[in-house]
């Protein structure tokens, strides 16, 4: 199955509720990274720009390497992650692994969703999950794009995340983050759609 198709997939399966809030220059990006991201990956940032699935699963800002921010994005959980390798049990895959980790995603059960980046195909690219109820890394031989699928298929031999919100559910609703603040502003709740009754109580 080629990246268009498993994006199709996807797709389908979480169609785009607005334009990608992601404007990247990839080649700038690339060369702050020192290397090249997988297509899939890129093309879901054009289609959807990053922001969380179901207020459960948070696709990260794409950052530059080195990038200091508030938030908990791209830059900061790639060095959370790289902190977390180096004592957090593993897999007997991962057993003798020495990944160049970039983090991608995370959740609201505090799981680390990653690369390993040390192929110089970008194509080749696993993916690697710490699961922190397990307290274990684990590698899904797959790409971003496909992992999600697999994920909302719920097509591997167990849930690799924390929780159960994803778990073969076959649809999802996606909202990137200029999305989910400007309904949030508008007073409306973004995942219900119906009013939120305390727009406007905490604001100046």
């Amino acid at each position: 199955m080629t990246g268009e198709d498993e994006l199709g997939e996807l797709r389908q399966a979480m169609p785009p509720t607005a334009s990608s809030n992601a404007s990247v220059d990839w080649d700038q990006f690339g060369r702050s990274w020192g290397k090249e991201f997988p297509s899939d990956y890129c093309r879901f940032l054009d289609v959807y720009g990053y922001g969380s699935i179901e207020r459960y699963l948070a696709v990260l800002k794409p950052e530059p390497e080195g990038t200091v921010t508030e938030n908990s994005d791209m830059a900061n959980e790639t060095e959370v992650a790289r902190e977390a390798w180096s004592w957090v049990r593993k897999a007997p895959e991962l057993a003798e692994a020495r990944p160049e980790l970039i983090a991608w995603g995370g959740d609201a059960s505090a799981d680390l969703l990653c690369w390993d980046a040390s192929d110089e195909d970008p194509g080749r690219w696993p993916v690697l999950v710490y699961n922190r109820d397990d307290g274990l890394w684990r590698r899904y031989d797959c790409g971003m794009v496909q992992f999600l699928v697999r994920v909302l298929r719920g097509d591997f031999d167990e849930c690799p995340l924390g929780d159960l919100s994803l778990w073969g559910r076959e649809s999802a609703v996606f909202l990137n983050r200029d999305e989910e603040e400007r309904m949030w502003e508008a007073g409306l709740d973004p995942w219900t759609g119906e009013p939120d009754p305390y727009a406007g109580m905490f604001g100046p």
